[in-house]
């Protein structure tokens, strides 16, 4: 990307029109390394397992500060 100094005060003195931009994108996107399917699969398996032992934990969490209080209250009452 070529850096030229702008008089009509541009943002950042960067001056390049649509297709340089589209081009400068193209290329960019060939540099990423993308996942295989395997590893994208994989992550989302990993996230939906995660996600579910999160929710469990949580769940009995809940019900033992649930219980907690009932007893507590019926202390109280």
């Amino acid at each position: 990307m070529a850096r030229t100094t702008q008089k009509d005060g541009g943002i950042g003195g960067f001056v390049q029109s649509v297709p340089e931009f589209i081009q400068q994108v193209r290329t960019e996107t060939n540099k990423v390394s993308w996942p295989t399917r395997k590893e994208t699969t994989m992550t989302a398996v990993m996230v939906v397992l995660m996600t579910t032992l999160l929710a469990l934990f949580f769940l009995g969490v809940d019900q033992a500060f649930n219980a907690l209080a009932q007893a507590l209250l019926k202390l109280v009452a």
